[in-house]
Protein backbone atom coordinates (compact mmCIF):
# COMPACT_ATOMS: atom_id res chain seq x y z
CA UNK A 1 0.00 0.00 0.00
CA UNK A 2 0.75 3.72 -0.63
CA UNK A 3 0.52 4.27 2.94
CA UNK A 4 3.11 1.96 3.99
CA UNK A 5 6.26 4.30 2.21
CA UNK A 6 4.58 7.81 3.32
CA UNK A 7 7.67 8.26 5.69
CA UNK A 8 10.38 7.13 3.15
CA UNK A 9 8.74 9.75 0.66
CA UNK A 10 8.30 12.24 3.36
CA UNK A 11 12.00 11.88 4.01
CA UNK A 12 13.27 11.83 0.37
CA UNK A 13 14.83 14.84 -0.44
CA UNK A 14 12.79 15.48 -3.96
CA UNK A 15 10.09 16.40 -1.31
CA UNK A 16 11.55 18.73 1.18
CA UNK A 17 10.04 21.94 -1.12
CA UNK A 18 6.88 21.13 -0.43
CA UNK A 19 5.96 17.92 1.64
CA UNK A 20 2.53 19.10 2.60
CA UNK A 21 0.44 17.05 -0.12
CA UNK A 22 2.07 14.02 1.63
CA UNK A 23 0.77 15.42 4.68
CA UNK A 24 -2.33 15.32 3.52
CA UNK A 25 -2.11 11.92 2.41
CA UNK A 26 -1.25 10.27 5.38
CA UNK A 27 -4.32 12.06 7.64
CA UNK A 28 -6.11 10.70 4.98
CA UNK A 29 -5.04 7.30 5.41
CA UNK A 30 -5.98 7.51 9.20
CA UNK A 31 -4.33 8.52 12.47
CA UNK A 32 -1.75 5.92 12.61
CA UNK A 33 -0.54 4.26 10.03
CA UNK A 34 1.87 1.83 10.08
CA UNK A 35 5.51 1.95 7.63
CA UNK A 36 7.41 -0.42 5.91
CA UNK A 37 10.37 -0.36 8.41
CA UNK A 38 7.52 -1.21 11.25
CA UNK A 39 7.51 2.09 12.70
CA UNK A 40 4.13 4.34 12.59
CA UNK A 41 3.51 7.57 11.45
CA UNK A 42 0.79 9.94 13.32
CA UNK A 43 -0.35 13.00 11.29
CA UNK A 44 -3.54 14.04 12.83
CA UNK A 45 -3.71 16.93 15.15
CA UNK A 46 -5.53 15.70 17.84
CA UNK A 47 -3.93 12.10 17.92
CA UNK A 48 -0.41 13.97 18.18
CA UNK A 49 -1.53 16.47 20.65
CA UNK A 50 -3.06 13.49 22.75
CA UNK A 51 0.47 11.43 22.08
CA UNK A 52 2.68 14.60 23.06
CA UNK A 53 0.71 14.87 26.72
CA UNK A 54 0.40 10.82 27.25
CA UNK A 55 2.85 9.84 29.85
CA UNK A 56 3.44 6.15 28.30
CA UNK A 57 5.10 7.80 25.48
CA UNK A 58 8.65 7.69 25.97
CA UNK A 59 11.39 10.26 23.90
CA UNK A 60 14.12 8.07 25.71
CA UNK A 61 15.80 6.12 22.83
CA UNK A 62 16.84 3.34 25.24
CA UNK A 63 13.23 2.79 25.29
CA UNK A 64 14.09 1.17 22.00
CA UNK A 65 16.91 -0.80 23.22
CA UNK A 66 19.57 1.00 20.78
CA UNK A 67 21.58 3.35 22.79
CA UNK A 68 23.16 2.55 26.42
CA UNK A 69 24.67 5.90 27.23
CA UNK A 70 22.43 8.52 29.05
CA UNK A 71 21.28 10.48 26.41
CA UNK A 72 20.34 14.59 26.60
CA UNK A 73 17.62 15.71 28.92
CA UNK A 74 15.72 16.92 25.76
CA UNK A 75 15.56 12.49 25.06
CA UNK A 76 14.88 11.61 28.77
CA UNK A 77 11.26 10.84 30.88
CA UNK A 78 10.28 12.29 34.02
CA UNK A 79 11.49 12.49 36.83
CA UNK A 80 15.41 12.89 35.54
CA UNK A 81 13.77 15.33 32.66
CA UNK A 82 11.90 17.84 35.09
CA UNK A 83 14.83 17.90 37.15
CA UNK A 84 17.49 18.92 34.55
CA UNK A 85 15.09 20.90 32.75
CA UNK A 86 14.34 22.85 35.94
CA UNK A 87 18.01 23.42 36.60
CA UNK A 88 18.82 24.72 32.59
CA UNK A 89 15.77 27.03 33.15
CA UNK A 90 17.21 28.71 36.28
CA UNK A 91 19.21 31.08 34.66
CA UNK A 92 16.82 32.10 32.21
CA UNK A 93 14.91 33.52 35.64
CA UNK A 94 12.25 32.83 37.80
CA UNK A 95 8.92 31.15 36.09
CA UNK A 96 6.59 33.66 35.30
CA UNK A 97 9.13 36.25 35.30
CA UNK A 98 10.50 38.69 32.62
CA UNK A 99 14.02 37.03 33.31
CA UNK A 100 17.12 36.93 30.36
CA UNK A 101 15.39 36.81 27.61
CA UNK A 102 12.90 39.81 28.30
CA UNK A 103 16.28 41.73 29.59
CA UNK A 104 17.88 41.15 26.18
CA UNK A 105 15.47 42.28 23.69
CA UNK A 106 17.66 45.32 23.37
CA UNK A 107 20.91 43.71 22.91
CA UNK A 108 18.67 41.46 20.20
CA UNK A 109 17.68 44.77 18.26
CA UNK A 110 20.92 45.82 18.10
CA UNK A 111 22.82 43.09 16.94
CA UNK A 112 19.68 42.62 14.17
CA UNK A 113 20.70 46.33 12.94
CA UNK A 114 24.09 45.41 12.90
CA UNK A 115 23.33 42.60 10.47
CA UNK A 116 21.04 44.90 8.71
CA UNK A 117 24.02 46.98 7.42
CA UNK A 118 24.73 44.44 4.44
CA UNK A 119 21.10 44.93 3.27
CA UNK A 120 21.70 47.48 0.53
CA UNK A 121 19.59 48.35 -2.57
CA UNK A 122 20.55 46.12 -5.47
CA UNK A 123 22.47 44.11 -3.70
CA UNK A 124 21.60 40.49 -3.50
CA UNK A 125 22.13 38.29 -0.35
CA UNK A 126 21.44 35.15 1.34
CA UNK A 127 18.79 35.38 4.23
CA UNK A 128 20.26 32.50 5.62
CA UNK A 129 24.20 32.86 6.02
CA UNK A 130 24.27 36.83 5.95
CA UNK A 131 21.42 37.29 8.96
CA UNK A 132 19.11 34.25 9.38
CA UNK A 133 22.48 32.17 10.69
CA UNK A 134 24.36 34.39 12.32
CA UNK A 135 21.78 36.37 14.72
CA UNK A 136 20.60 33.07 17.06
CA UNK A 137 23.96 31.77 16.86
CA UNK A 138 25.29 35.60 18.32
CA UNK A 139 22.26 35.98 20.87
CA UNK A 140 23.08 32.19 22.24
CA UNK A 141 26.25 32.74 22.55
CA UNK A 142 26.45 36.03 24.47
CA UNK A 143 23.72 34.18 26.29
CA UNK A 144 26.19 31.36 27.70
CA UNK A 145 29.07 33.37 27.13
CA UNK A 146 30.59 31.82 24.13
CA UNK A 147 33.62 34.92 23.04
CA UNK A 148 32.59 36.15 19.38
CA UNK A 149 36.03 34.60 18.09
CA UNK A 150 34.90 31.31 18.88
CA UNK A 151 31.24 31.17 17.37
CA UNK A 152 32.39 29.70 13.81
CA UNK A 153 33.70 26.87 15.76
CA UNK A 154 29.65 25.47 16.22
CA UNK A 155 28.68 25.31 13.01
CA UNK A 156 30.29 22.40 12.35
CA UNK A 157 29.43 20.84 15.11
CA UNK A 158 25.79 21.66 15.21
CA UNK A 159 25.71 20.20 11.52
CA UNK A 160 27.12 16.74 13.21
CA UNK A 161 24.58 17.01 15.78
CA UNK A 162 21.45 17.80 13.92
CA UNK A 163 21.71 15.17 11.08
CA UNK A 164 22.27 12.65 13.46
CA UNK A 165 18.73 13.58 15.23
CA UNK A 166 17.03 13.58 12.03
CA UNK A 167 14.93 10.87 11.23
CA UNK A 168 16.03 8.51 8.25
CA UNK A 169 13.90 5.23 7.68
CA UNK A 170 15.84 2.72 6.15
CA UNK A 171 19.48 3.97 6.16
CA UNK A 172 22.51 2.90 7.78
CA UNK A 173 22.86 5.58 10.24
CA UNK A 174 26.54 4.58 11.94
CA UNK A 175 28.75 6.67 10.25
CA UNK A 176 26.38 9.81 11.13
CA UNK A 177 25.76 8.61 14.39
CA UNK A 178 29.05 8.34 15.50
CA UNK A 179 29.73 11.96 13.72
CA UNK A 180 27.14 13.37 15.75
CA UNK A 181 28.76 11.72 19.17
CA UNK A 182 32.00 12.97 18.51
CA UNK A 183 30.77 16.45 18.13
CA UNK A 184 28.92 16.06 20.98
CA UNK A 185 31.74 15.13 23.07
CA UNK A 186 34.02 17.68 22.00
CA UNK A 187 31.28 21.09 22.00
CA UNK A 188 30.43 19.84 25.47
CA UNK A 189 34.18 19.67 26.32
CA UNK A 190 34.60 23.22 24.79
CA UNK A 191 32.01 24.50 26.54
CA UNK A 192 32.96 23.12 30.07
CA UNK A 193 36.69 24.00 29.87
CA UNK A 194 34.86 27.65 29.06
CA UNK A 195 32.50 27.30 32.05
CA UNK A 196 35.34 25.97 34.58
CA UNK A 197 36.95 28.90 33.58
CA UNK A 198 34.58 31.57 34.92
CA UNK A 199 34.26 29.09 38.75
CA UNK A 200 34.63 31.64 41.14
CA UNK A 201 35.12 34.61 38.52
CA UNK A 202 31.31 34.75 37.14
CA UNK A 203 30.14 37.13 34.41
CA UNK A 204 26.91 37.48 33.20
CA UNK A 205 26.62 34.36 31.65
CA UNK A 206 24.64 30.95 31.91
CA UNK A 207 28.20 29.27 31.66
CA UNK A 208 29.02 30.94 35.13
CA UNK A 209 25.45 30.70 36.43
CA UNK A 210 25.70 26.48 36.29
CA UNK A 211 29.02 26.52 37.75
CA UNK A 212 28.82 28.90 40.56
CA UNK A 213 25.08 27.73 41.86
CA UNK A 214 25.29 27.96 45.55
CA UNK A 215 23.24 25.18 46.50
CA UNK A 216 24.48 22.02 46.23
CA UNK A 217 21.42 20.22 45.75
CA UNK A 218 20.20 22.72 42.38
CA UNK A 219 24.23 21.74 40.87
CA UNK A 220 24.47 20.05 37.31
CA UNK A 221 27.24 17.27 37.36
CA UNK A 222 30.09 17.77 34.38
CA UNK A 223 28.01 15.25 32.57
CA UNK A 224 25.33 17.05 32.51
CA UNK A 225 26.96 20.54 32.36
CA UNK A 226 28.54 19.66 29.09
CA UNK A 227 24.42 18.37 27.67
CA UNK A 228 23.10 21.12 28.83
CA UNK A 229 25.37 23.68 27.40
CA UNK A 230 25.31 21.75 23.81
CA UNK A 231 21.68 21.56 23.82
CA UNK A 232 21.16 24.74 24.57
CA UNK A 233 23.28 25.95 22.15
CA UNK A 234 21.91 23.62 19.36
CA UNK A 235 17.93 24.07 20.59
CA UNK A 236 18.78 27.86 20.50
CA UNK A 237 19.92 28.56 17.28
CA UNK A 238 18.71 25.69 15.39
CA UNK A 239 14.81 26.41 14.94
CA UNK A 240 15.39 29.73 14.97
CA UNK A 241 17.06 29.82 11.68
CA UNK A 242 14.24 28.03 9.82
CA UNK A 243 11.55 30.25 11.34
CA UNK A 244 13.20 33.56 10.19
CA UNK A 245 14.15 31.83 6.97
CA UNK A 246 11.21 30.30 6.39
CA UNK A 247 9.01 33.64 7.42
CA UNK A 248 10.99 35.29 4.86
CA UNK A 249 10.04 33.25 2.06
CA UNK A 250 6.31 32.78 3.07
CA UNK A 251 6.23 36.67 3.29
CA UNK A 252 8.05 37.40 -0.26
CA UNK A 253 5.62 34.35 -2.36
CA UNK A 254 2.28 36.09 -0.52
CA UNK A 255 2.71 39.89 -1.33
CA UNK A 256 -0.86 40.71 0.06
CA UNK A 257 0.01 39.55 3.64
CA UNK A 258 3.76 41.17 3.67
CA UNK A 259 1.79 44.41 2.27
CA UNK A 260 -0.40 43.37 5.13
CA UNK A 261 2.28 43.26 7.94
CA UNK A 262 4.01 46.64 6.32
CA UNK A 263 1.26 48.74 7.05
CA UNK A 264 0.18 47.13 10.51
CA UNK A 265 3.44 46.07 11.86
CA UNK A 266 1.38 45.42 15.35
CA UNK A 267 0.04 41.96 13.78
CA UNK A 268 3.54 40.47 13.56
CA UNK A 269 3.29 38.44 17.22
CA UNK A 270 0.30 36.74 15.66
CA UNK A 271 2.25 36.52 12.04
CA UNK A 272 4.76 34.50 14.06
CA UNK A 273 2.34 32.59 15.68
CA UNK A 274 1.05 31.44 12.09
CA UNK A 275 4.55 30.90 10.72
CA UNK A 276 4.72 28.64 13.24
CA UNK A 277 1.72 27.26 12.65
CA UNK A 278 2.46 27.00 8.36
CA UNK A 279 6.02 26.56 7.89
CA UNK A 280 7.13 25.53 11.42
CA UNK A 281 11.37 24.58 11.93
CA UNK A 282 10.11 20.97 13.35
CA UNK A 283 8.28 18.68 11.39
CA UNK A 284 8.63 15.36 13.01
CA UNK A 285 9.27 14.10 16.61
CA UNK A 286 9.86 10.45 17.91
CA UNK A 287 8.00 8.90 20.52
CA UNK A 288 8.68 5.33 21.60
CA UNK A 289 5.81 3.16 23.93
CA UNK A 290 6.99 2.00 26.97
CA UNK A 291 4.09 -0.72 26.94
CA UNK A 292 1.87 -2.05 24.23
CA UNK A 293 -0.69 1.25 23.84
CA UNK A 294 -3.75 1.37 22.18
CA UNK A 295 -4.42 4.22 20.04
CA UNK A 296 -7.32 5.11 17.33
CA UNK A 297 -8.06 1.23 17.15
CA UNK A 298 -4.65 0.36 16.48
CA UNK A 299 -2.38 -1.43 19.02
CA UNK A 300 0.91 -0.29 19.22
CA UNK A 301 3.63 -2.80 20.68
CA UNK A 302 6.05 -1.73 22.77
CA UNK A 303 9.57 -0.27 22.02
CA UNK A 304 8.23 0.97 18.72
CA UNK A 305 9.06 3.82 16.90
CA UNK A 306 6.52 6.36 16.81
CA UNK A 307 7.04 9.31 14.33
CA UNK A 308 4.17 12.58 14.92
CA UNK A 309 4.46 14.28 12.17
CA UNK A 310 3.90 17.80 13.95
CA UNK A 311 4.27 19.98 10.63
CA UNK A 312 0.75 17.58 9.06
CA UNK A 313 -1.22 18.03 12.65
CA UNK A 314 -0.64 22.39 11.92
CA UNK A 315 -2.50 21.78 8.74
CA UNK A 316 -5.49 19.53 10.19
CA UNK A 317 -8.49 20.81 8.66
CA UNK A 318 -10.47 19.03 11.14
CA UNK A 319 -8.26 21.67 13.66
CA UNK A 320 -7.75 24.88 11.40
CA UNK A 321 -10.10 26.80 9.09
CA UNK A 322 -8.27 26.95 5.87
CA UNK A 323 -5.18 25.41 7.06
CA UNK A 324 -3.24 25.74 3.90
CA UNK A 325 -3.81 29.36 3.59
CA UNK A 326 -1.26 31.68 5.15
CA UNK A 327 -3.43 34.04 7.86
CA UNK A 328 -1.21 36.62 9.82
CA UNK A 329 -4.38 37.74 11.32
CA UNK A 330 -5.38 33.96 12.45
CA UNK A 331 -7.71 33.72 15.89
CA UNK A 332 -7.24 30.28 18.34
CA UNK A 333 -3.99 29.61 16.84
CA UNK A 334 -3.16 26.70 19.25
CA UNK A 335 -0.30 25.12 16.62
CA UNK A 336 2.45 22.31 17.42
CA UNK A 337 5.13 24.64 16.27
CA UNK A 338 7.02 24.34 19.44
CA UNK A 339 5.71 20.57 20.36
CA UNK A 340 3.45 20.30 23.37
CA UNK A 341 3.23 18.99 26.77
CA UNK A 342 6.23 18.15 29.38
CA UNK A 343 8.67 18.83 26.06
CA UNK A 344 7.35 21.88 25.35
CA UNK A 345 10.10 23.39 23.48
CA UNK A 346 11.50 25.94 26.35
CA UNK A 347 13.62 27.99 23.71
CA UNK A 348 10.29 28.99 22.54
CA UNK A 349 10.00 32.58 24.15
CA UNK A 350 13.75 33.47 23.01
CA UNK A 351 12.97 32.16 19.07
CA UNK A 352 9.89 34.72 19.45
CA UNK A 353 11.67 37.42 19.91
CA UNK A 354 14.25 36.80 17.90
CA UNK A 355 11.83 36.31 15.01
CA UNK A 356 10.05 39.65 15.67
CA UNK A 357 13.01 41.12 15.80
CA UNK A 358 14.18 39.85 12.48
CA UNK A 359 11.17 39.68 10.83
CA UNK A 360 10.52 43.52 11.92
CA UNK A 361 13.55 44.60 10.85
CA UNK A 362 13.23 43.45 7.53
CA UNK A 363 9.72 44.17 6.56
CA UNK A 364 11.15 47.86 4.85
CA UNK A 365 13.45 46.26 2.71
CA UNK A 366 10.92 43.10 2.10
CA UNK A 367 8.47 45.37 -0.60
CA UNK A 368 11.28 45.60 -3.20
CA UNK A 369 12.77 42.22 -2.68
CA UNK A 370 12.29 39.42 -5.04
CA UNK A 371 13.26 35.59 -5.00
CA UNK A 372 15.83 34.60 -6.81
CA UNK A 373 15.48 31.28 -6.77
CA UNK A 374 11.90 29.42 -6.15
CA UNK A 375 11.97 26.97 -4.47
CA UNK A 376 15.43 27.43 -2.57
CA UNK A 377 18.13 24.85 -1.96
CA UNK A 378 16.54 23.04 1.25
CA UNK A 379 18.62 21.50 4.26
CA UNK A 380 19.15 17.49 3.86
CA UNK A 381 17.11 17.51 7.09
CA UNK A 382 13.36 16.05 6.71
CA UNK A 383 12.83 16.85 10.37
CA UNK A 384 14.57 20.44 11.05
CA UNK A 385 12.63 21.60 7.64
CA UNK A 386 14.29 24.61 5.98
CA UNK A 387 15.85 26.40 2.99
CA UNK A 388 19.98 25.93 3.57
CA UNK A 389 20.17 29.31 1.51
CA UNK A 390 17.70 32.04 0.59
CA UNK A 391 19.18 34.43 -1.79
CA UNK A 392 16.68 37.44 -2.40
CA UNK A 393 17.42 40.39 -4.74
CA UNK A 394 16.82 43.78 -2.92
Amino acid sequence: MASETLLARITDYASRPNPYPLYAELRESGPMVRQTDGSYLVGTYHAIADLLHDPRMSVDPRARGEVTHKPPFLRLDDPEHHRLRTLAMRPFGPPHSPGRVDAMRGEIDEITKELMKSFEAGRQIDVVDDFAYPLPVTVICRLLGVPPEDEPLFRAWSDALVAAADVRPGEDSTETDKAGDQARIEMGGYLVNLAEQRRGRPGDDMLSAFVNEPDPTLRLSQEELAETAVLLLIAGHETTVNLITNGVLTLLRQPEHLDQLRRDPGLLPQAVEELLRFEPPVHMRERIPLADIRVAGTTIPEGTSVVLVLASGNRDPERFHEPDRFDPTRPDNQHLGFGSGIHLCYGGPLARVEALSALGALLPHLGTASLVQDPPPYRQNAMLRGPRHLPIRL
